[in-house]
């Protein structure tokens, strides 16, 4: 349906789609087949439509999709959610998933879409190759497809489904879809190699190889490389309220950690974990707190191999990313 949605959206957003309604009707999840600016009224959230007014809507049948699925125990209901300001925090759980789906649409652009109040609305899913359930189901619907002569595997066991199953941007490569979960914005020509990890409310802002782990609200400029094994803090879980962000033509090495924003040009050595808390040493001899450089170019960190302390120099470049892999 991308085709239908190029024009990035405003303030608010309204869409139509399908969402699967466990047997006491809460919502699991929900998917978007059409979006489009958000009307002026004062309306939010989720309601129910029936077959019809879908079908009419989006000017192709869908009859026969409303159902009740016996195996997997849940209800596939069409529905309508709005959001009248994207910057404001969801309301439902419908919501949060229009919000992770216009982001890995690239509908809308990870400053113009709020995802405060998301983990309010958690719902811990099984997604299996004969669609979610809720955990405690998994084992009736594995018994019911042996019995068939069919198995049935579980992905994840996970609030929120991989990008992949919901929408595939274009220009982009993934070597493990798993490792890719819906709202993760990546800009064409980025390259998630096997180990990376791109988590929602991860971004990519151009050409880019992941190769490591991208949290919660971390960014990384056009041009950067993000080494095996490296880990880009997010903000998840309680800890420092740093917002990690990496400028353009970065190479964080193999195995390095950053809790800093990168301003352009810089580099961090494998096995360097820069935190903003660290002391680093500089070329004049002064020590400051690794914060105090927090988004300045030009910079290389690495630690001493004799003295043990992290230094920031002057950064002597690198060669750049292999281009042949991001067209």
């Amino acid at each position: 349906m991308l085709k239908d949605n190029q024009k990035k959206f405003g303030k608010g957003v309204t869409a139509l789609g399908l969402s699967s309604v466990d047997s006491s009707g809460r919502f699991i999840e929900a998917r978007y087949l059409r979006t489009w600016r958000g009307d002026d009224d004062d309306h939010t959230g989720t309601v129910r439509i029936d077959e019809a007014d879908l079908s009419r809507r989006l000017g192709r049948s869908f009859s026969g999709v409303a159902r009740h699925d016996a195996v997997r125990d849940v209800y596939i209901v069409p529905i309508q959610t709005k959001i009248r300001d994207l910057h404001e925090k969801a309301v439902d759980l419908c919501d949060v998933y229009l919000r992770l789906y216009l982001l890995s649409a690239r509908l809308a652009t990870p400053d113009q879409v709020s995802l405060a109040g998301a983990l309010d609305f958690f719902v811990n899913v099984a997604w299996t190759s004969v669609g979610p359930c809720l955990p405690e189901r998994v084992e009736e619907v594995q018994h019911t497809a042996r019995i068939n002569g069919q198995e049935v595997t579980v992905g994840s066991v996970w609030p929120f489904p991989r990008m992949t199953d919901y929408v595939v941007p274009t220009g982009v490569k993934v070597m493990n879809a798993e490792n890719v979960r819906l709202g993760a914005y990546l800009a064409p020509g980025t390259t998630v190699l096997g180990a990376g990890f791109c988590n929602t409310g991860s971004s990519t802002r151009g050409a880019t190889a992941i190769e490591g782990r991208l949290s919660l609200g971390v960014s990384v400029g056009e041009g950067t490389h993000i080494g095996g094994g490296a880990s880009l803090m997010g903000t998840t879980s309680g800890g420092g309220k740093q917002v990690v962000t990496i400028g353009r033509n970065c190479l964080v090495g193999a195995n390095a950690g950053i809790g800093i924003a990168l301003g352009d040009d810089c580099v961090v050595e494998a096995g360097c974990y820069v935190t903003a808390g660290m002391p680093v040493s500089l070329p004049d001899g002064q020590i400051v707190k690794a914060i105090d450089l927090s988004g300045k170019p030009g910079l290389l960190f690495r630690r001493n191999a004799v003295q043990g302390n992290v230094e920031a120099l002057p950064s002597p470049g690198w060669n750049g990313l292999n281009m042949k892999l991001h067209q």
